[in-house]
């Protein structure tokens, strides 16, 4: 077992492809650390490097204190998973699991021994004389993991290993990757697209765009206190909405504005973020989906809106809303020729599952004051201070 360390690792294709760019990353021993982005974010791109498959154009990668930048991958003593299992279909799962140590040349009663106790783990003991044509996906996986689990390594890296499975058999093997993990307590590298797995299964999440690390954090810090305007619209399911709007200042202290409303803006704002000036250049305001509430009447804390979509989704609905003017029509902007240069600003919000909303309704809603997110308008950063 060892620790990871990314120290301003650059990967360049060709003459200028980018495809990771100065990354620095440190996965502690034992940590479980998932590396999620949209595609073409240099993730798989990071782990390729950890494994030797490709070189390093500059920085430093170390795996257990030893430097391996000119390391061949088969002396990396790092175990990959690969989403395909890359399974030998003429092999008994016994035989795909021990095949790497019969390689290295142990005797026939190590390698059952070793294969043996993986498959306890694994839950696959009563599978071992099966040829992977005969099992499941999900059990196909668990056999490639077994692989990786016999050779003791000192890190596990898993490349997408779920996106071949269905939904429901995904959700299984979150936990049961999770459960391994924690069981043997190796530094485990896993990449994903997909930031759900990210959120429940990592100790730490780290978030990458374009080739560059957008922020590292715990699943929950994530999502509490995302680092720039991308790592909020991108951790969540629905995402964070994100408007724009401008900050004045009235009788009643600070308000936000959004087309032709406004919304009152907590006093401590203005000391745990650092906020434009007043009539500035404005913000980008971020609100959960879950932070939003349907109230009886108006307020200085709520919005006038229109339902223009639902999504019932059996545990809750996606309510999808327009801000609208002060009549309840649509906040549609228009030019000097009458044409629309500004559609309605939008929220989705999540709502219980007998919620009677229907497209049409008009309605106020509340954003919830102690999870209000403002960003940079330029550069996308959070607004909010160093604590």
């Amino acid at each position: 077992m060892a620790e990871i360390t990314f120290d301003g690792v650059t990967k360049i294709f060709g003459d200028d492809i980018r495809a990771v760019d100065d990354l620095s990353l440190h996965v502690a021993d034992g940590e479980f650390m998932v590396l999620v982005g949209p595609s073409g974010c240099g993730k798989t791109t990071a782990l390729r490097m950890l494994a030797g498959l490709e070189d390093i154009t500059s920085g430093t990668l170390s795996i257990g204190g030893s430097v391996v930048n000119n390391v061949l991958p088969k002396d990396r003593d790092v175990a990959m998973v690969f989403q395909n299992y890359a399974l030998y279909p003429h092999m008994t799962v016994a035989q795909n699991m021990g095949f790497a140590l019969k390689v290295r040349g142990l005797s026939k009663a190590e390698v059952a021994k070793k294969v043996g106790e993986a498959a306890a783990i694994l839950r696959l003991t009563d599978y071992l004389d099966r040829r992977p044509k005969a099992l499941s996906g999900g059990q196909r996986q668990r056999v490639a993991m077994g692989r990786a689990i016999v050779r003791s390594p000192q890190a596990f890296l898993m490349d997408e290993p779920l996106s071949n499975l269905d939904a429901q058999l995904r959700v299984e093997m979150r936990l049961e990757i999770a459960r391994i993990q924690r069981l043997l307590g190796v530094a485990t590298v896993y990449v994903t697209h997909d930031q759900i797995e990210a959120m429940t299964m990592g100790d730490r999440v780290a978030v990458m765009r374009g080739g560059k690390l957008q922020q590292c954090d715990t699943p929950q810090d994530l999502y509490d206190h995302p680092r720039n305007e991308f790592v909020a619209g991108f951790m969540g399911s629905p995402p964070m909405n994100l408007l724009r709007g401008s900050l004045e200042s009235n009788d009643s202290g600070l308000a936000l504005v959004l087309g032709s409303q406004r919304l009152a803006v907590p006093s401590n704002y203005a000391t745990s973020h650092q906020l434009p000036k007043v009539d500035g250049p404005g913000v980008v305001f971020g609100v959960r989906p879950e932070d939003i509430e349907v109230l009886e009447h108006s307020g200085s804390d709520s919005l006038s809106t229109k339902v223009e979509r639902r999504e019932a989704l059996g545990a809750e609905i996606l309510v999808h809303l327009a801000l609208v003017d002060a009549v309840g029509n649509d906040a549609f902007v228009v030019n000097d020729s009458g044409a629309v240069v500004s559609r309605p600003t939008t929220l989705v919000a999540k709502m219980g599952p007998r919620s009677g909303v229907s497209v049409g309704d008009q309605l106020q809603v509340r954003l919830n004051p102690d999870h209000f997110h403002f960003f940079d308008t330029d550069s996308g950063l959070s607004l909010r201070r160093s604590s």
